[in-house]
């Protein structure tokens, strides 16, 4: 098999379970926790550390919302079975990185890895989120190049894969919906919070030699749980977040 047609197919099958296959870096997080060394009390830098890997979680979530906010149904989705793409999206967010959401996906991720305070860790993450996504953004292009054509060669010369280029900005074709945000991203932020939440909780009882939970911790995991029943509840039993043309 031809190089590109291996890269094509690898690509595809990583992007039918790209939800599922990172859960195994979350394992390596909690595992990578055994190698820091803790002594003493927990100090401040713990707490503005934490509060700046939530930072950059959220960003991460931000730039997610930002892209689904703007976006067409048929475009920028979560299927798994294959490739689709209704229409060529190359406006707002798009006409400055044309990979917004795996931008996302990376800036939450980072804020995970971070969260140890191991630098090698940081390092496997990033390595192993490149590979794996140069794949799927190998295969979604190859996709889009063969549906729309000069279209989309025109708009890939112009914008860059992954590191945003500001200067291209256009506005938008579609208004920003908070609805279509809430009713899409609802999971990621809550996934996003219980990771750091078990992360936390594993430092703590690494830390102490027993189960102990941080009080801060709780409320945030609170308040998100609560946040992610509520939206779940809107979009299965009711129409409040449904979206005509999303």
């Amino acid at each position: 098999m031809a190089l590109r047609e291996e890269f094509e197919n690898s690509g595809n099958w990583l992007f039918r379970w790209r939800s599922y296959i990172p859960l195994v870096m979350i394992g390596m997080f909690v595992f990578a926790l055994r190698e820091r060394q803790y002594s003493g009390p927990r100090e401040n830098f713990d707490y503005l550390w934490e509060g700046f890997c939530l930072f950059v979680g959220l960003l991460g979530l931000g730039i997610r919302a930002i892209t689904i906010g703007h976006t067409p149904k048929g475009t920028s989705g979560r299927n798994t079975k294959k490739q689709v793409a209704h229409s060529l999206n190359t406006t707002g967010i798009y006409s400055v990185v044309r990979n917004p959401l795996y931008l996302g996906n990376f800036c939450m991720g980072l804020g995970v890895a971070l969260f140890a305070q191991l630098w090698w860790l940081a390092v496997i993450f990033v390595l192993a989120f490149w590979l794996y996504y140069e794949r799927i953004i190998f295969a979604e292009e190859a996709f889009l190049r063969n549906k729309f054509g000069d279209e989309y060669l025109q708009w890939a010369n112009r914008t860059p894969v992954f590191i945003p280029h500001f200067r291209n900005y256009e506005k938008a074709d579609l208004p920003f919906s908070m609805k279509n945000v809430l009713r899409r991203e609802y999971n990621g932020f809550f996934a996003l919070i219980s990771v750091m939440f078990v992360l936390e909780t594993v430092q703590e009882y690494l830390r102490q030699e027993r189960i102990a939970f941080d009080i801060e911790w709780v409320a945030i995991f609170g308040c998100a749980f609560i946040i992610w029943m509520t939206l779940r509840t809107l979009k299965k039993y009711t129409t409040v977040l449904n979206v005509s043309g999303r």
